[in-house]
């Protein structure tokens, strides 16, 4: 689909998981708002925020989800 506004999603995995990426200090909740934007527009249900600005990745990542 195609949107004429600034909506671009970094990765979609297998057309089912929406992924953000970020490499931030901290994750704000506005980096959440947007990756629920973005699921709620694609009629997704799960996404990741993920920071890499982080010593653990798994620290940095972060699981969402849409309408559950």
């Amino acid at each position: 689909m195609r949107l004429d506004v600034g909506y671009r999603i970094d990765l979609l995995v297998e057309s089912l998981v929406i992924v953000e990426i970020k490499a931030v200090e901290r994750l704000a909740p506005i980096y959440e708002a947007q990756l629920l934007s973005y699921l709620k527009l694609a009629d997704k249900r799960l996404g990741l925020l993920i920071n890499f600005n982080v010593q653990r990745l798994k620290d940095g990542i972060k699981r969402m989800a849409n309408g559950l």
